[in-house]
C-alpha cells in the first residue's frame, strides 16, 4: 500500500487539495461564490469536451456563459437546457446549417453542471458535500482496491480499470454516504449513494471512452497528476445527473 501512495504521491497532493477547496467552499456556502466557481469550471471543462469533439466554435462559450447567466436568477436551472436544445434544434429546422455537432457539448458537460447547480439549488450545500463524499470515495476505493487487488478488466474503453476496483469503489463510496449523507432515511440515503456512485464509474468511462475516440491520455493538463478538468469531474458529471433525480424521487 506504501508503495502505491508513494507512486502516485503527485495525484493524491492533487485530490487531497481538490477536495479541501471543495469543503473550504461548503464551509463558505455561498450561492454567488458556488455559482462562480461551477461557471469557471464549467467553461474550462467546454472547451476540454469541445476539443475531444474536435469542434471549434467559439460562439458556444457565448451561449454557454448566457445560459450560465439566466441559470443564476432561474429557480430550476436544468429546464433551461431543454429551452436552449428547443432554439437550437428550431435554428437547424429553419436554416437547415446549423452544425449538429453543436449539441454534444449541451449534453456533455453543460448539462451536468445546470444538474450540479439545479441541486445546490433544490437541496443545498449538504447534498453537494454528499455527492463530494459519494464520488471521492467512489475513486479512492477503486484506485486502491484496483491497485493492491484487481485482476479482472472491467470493460476494454478501459483497459485498467478492474472489476475488483469498481465493487471496491462503489463499496466505499455506498458507507461513506450513509455516515455523511442528510437525514433522508436510511433505505433512500443507501440507493441513492450507490447508484450516484455506480453512476460516478461510468462518468469516468464515458470520459476514458471520449479520449480514445479523440487519441488522447488526458483532456487536458491543468490538473498536475490528473489531466485536464475532464478528467476530474467526470465523474461528478454522471452522479450529480442521479443524484438529483433520485433525490426528487425519494424526498
Amino acid at each position: 500500500m506504501f508503495d502505491i501512495i508513494q507512486d502516485s504521491s503527485t495525484r493524491i497532493k492533487t485530490g487531497v487539495a481538490l477536495i479541501l477547496a471543495g469543503l473550504l467552499m461548503g464551509l463558505i456556502d455561498s450561492y454567488p461564490l458556488t455559482w462562480l466557481i461551477f461557471g469557471a469550471i464549467m467553461l474550462v471543462a467546454l472547451y476540454e469536451a469541445m476539443e475531444l469533439f474536435k469542434m471549434d466554435n467559439s460562439l458556444l462559450y457565448v451561449y454557454a456563459i448566457i445560459l450560465w447567466i439566466v441559470a443564476y436568477f432561474y429557480p430550476h436551472p436544468v429546464e433551461l437546457l431543454f429551452a436552449v436544445i428547443l432554439i437550437f434544434a428550431s435554428m437547424l429546422a429553419y436554416t437547415k446549417k446549423l452544425d449538429k455537432k453543436l449539441f454534444l457539448p449541451l449534453l456533455y458537460p453543460l448539462a451536468s453542471f445546470l444538474f450540479l447547480l439545479s441541486l445546490y439549488h433544490s437541496y443545498g450545500m449538504e447534498s453537494l458535500l454528499w455527492l463530494l463524499v459519494v464520488v471521492a470515495g467512489a475513486d479512492i476505493g477503486a484506485y486502491f482496491v484496483g491497485k493492491s487487488k484487481g485482476k479482472t478488466p472491467f470493460c476494454e474503453t478501459s483497459p485498467n480499470k478492474t472489476l475488483e476496483g469498481v465493487i471496491g469503489g462503489i463499496v466505499t463510496a455506498t458507507i461513506l454516504g450513509l455516515i455523511f449523507a442528510p437525514d433522508y432515511g436510511f433505505f433512500a440515503v443507501l440507493i441513492i449513494s450507490m447508484i450516484s456512485a455506480i453512476a460516478s464509474v461510468f462518468g469516468d468511462l464515458f470520459e476514458s471512452y471520449l479520449k480514445r475516440e479523440a487519441d488522447v491520455k488526458d483532456s487536458g493538463n491543468i490538473l498536475p497528476g490528473h489531466g485536464g478538468v475532464l478528467d476530474r469531474v467526470d465523474g461528478y458529471l454522471f452522479a450529480a445527473i442521479s443524484m438529483y433525480i433520485l433525490l426528487n424521487l425519494f424526498v
